[in-house]
């Protein structure tokens, strides 16, 4: 099957998409697909990855709101570019504006949009959340709902990898939603990379002795993972009992995060730790993963967690909550930091212990489930 991923957010700089869209064209062109990347970039180029893989630009503008990133603005280039690749199966990577140029793509193949983010979680829920309802912001969004439904119509399947954004979707009248969480290097995180002289070191770090508990928590420092709420919950369980915090991460909120640490000695900010089984070991040698985020799609992390044998302390909403379930970890009612304090100290009181490893997939499994949806699809296309 050809493949073209209209990819919306790719940027060669780094990130979560790109580090998707890179596996998605490893993994699809191991299993007999052709894989194409299809982004918005400078120039036009074709950048092969052998055979069976490439990425693909059409001339496009910067985002002018991060220069790393660029935005299809030419619906006509966009739909030429399409005809010249002939593909098979396309994907609308974003939920804004390329996915309505591809559904107005006028070709008759199948199509699905991949909800690789939650805006409304993302920023009107935020946003708003603290004086309005969800039904009330939904009704004040309803432009965007709209938008949703008429993109639900257009593609055959639209695609979350959690089942808290699936649901909210069904119920707002998208239709074809399935779910289809993500993989995890499974090969790296594993239990038996748990160390107890990592463990002792990170609390030693928090100034704080091998008796105390320790949470670990990663990510990008963003508005929207509210690691500052984060931060007081922590430093409001530990006045019930010892426990430390040591966060990983980088960006544009660095200095809210480092306001909310203070003085305090238990709660450590790091740089990201990009040796993959070193973060390994460090997510499997926590006593549990702490985050705060609401709005994700999927939360690596927490799966990395979950792979490691690590429970998780998670809000109760968006992708990080699946990762808890069946007794994987605790929830908390989300963007409040009074219950993201209670489940810690909780936790404190009453560690879970350790899990087996299992909840999990990997990314060969990942793609190997996604690409037979789309192969089903293909075929009723072809039937109908």
């Amino acid at each position: 099957m050809k493949i073209v991923d209209v990819c919306a957010f790719y940027t060669p700089h780094g990130g979560g998409v790109r580090t998707y869209a890179e596996q998605k064209l490893r993994i699809g062109a191991q299993s007999g697909h052709d894989i194409t990347i299809l982004a918005p970039g400078d120039r036009h180029e074709v950048i092969e990855r052998g055979p069976a893989a490439r990425i693909v630009t059409i001339p496009s503008p910067r985002f002018p709101l991060d220069r790393k990133y660029w935005y299809f603005d030419d619906e006509p280039a966009l739909h030429a570019a399409l005809d010249a690749l002939e593909p098979d199966f396309v994907e609308a990577s974003s939920p804004w504006r390329s996915a309505a140029m591809v559904g107005r793509w006028n070709r008759d193949v199948p199509r699905s949009l991949v909800m690789h983010a939650d805006p409304l979680s993302a920023y009107a829920y935020r946003w708003f959340g603290a004086f309005l309802s969800r039904p009330h912001i939904d009704r004040r969004f309803a432009w965007y709902w709209e938008h949703l439904r008429r993109l639900g119509q257009v593609f055959d399947t639209t695609i979350c990898a959690n089942a808290d954004l699936a649901r909210r979707l069904q119920a707002g009248g998208v239709g074809g939603v399935t779910v289809q969480p993500l993989g995890v290097e499974t090969q790296i995180f594993r239990p038996e990379r748990r160390d107890p002289a990592v463990r002792e070191l990170l609390l030693a770090q928090c100034g704080l002795n091998p008796d105390a508990t320790l949470l670990v928590a990663a990510g990008r420092l963003a508005p929207e993972k509210r690691w500052p709420m984060i931060v007081e919950a922590v430093a409001t369980a530990s006045r019930r009992a010892p426990v430390g915090l040591a966060l990983f991460g980088d960006g544009r909120e660095r200095q809210a995060v480092l306001r909310a640490i203070g003085g305090n000695p238990h709660i450590r900010l790091f740089e990201p730790e990009r040796n993959r089984e070193t973060f390994a070991a460090i997510l499997a040698s926590a006593d549990a993963v702490l985050h705060g985020c609401e709005a994700e799609t999927f939360c690596m992390v927490a799966a990395e967690a979950r792979a490691s044998g690590t429970p998780v302390i998670v809000p109760d909403s968006g992708g990080a909550s699946d990762h808890a379930a069946n007794g994987a970890g605790l929830t908390y009612r989300a963007a409040s930091r009074v219950a993201a304090a209670e489940a810690v100290s909780a936790f404190c009181a009453q560690p879970l212990g350790r899990l087996s490893a299992g909840a999990v997939i990997s990314h060969e499994e990942h793609f190997d489930r996604l690409f037979r949806h789309y192969t089903d699809l293909g075929r009723k296309a072809l039937a109908a």
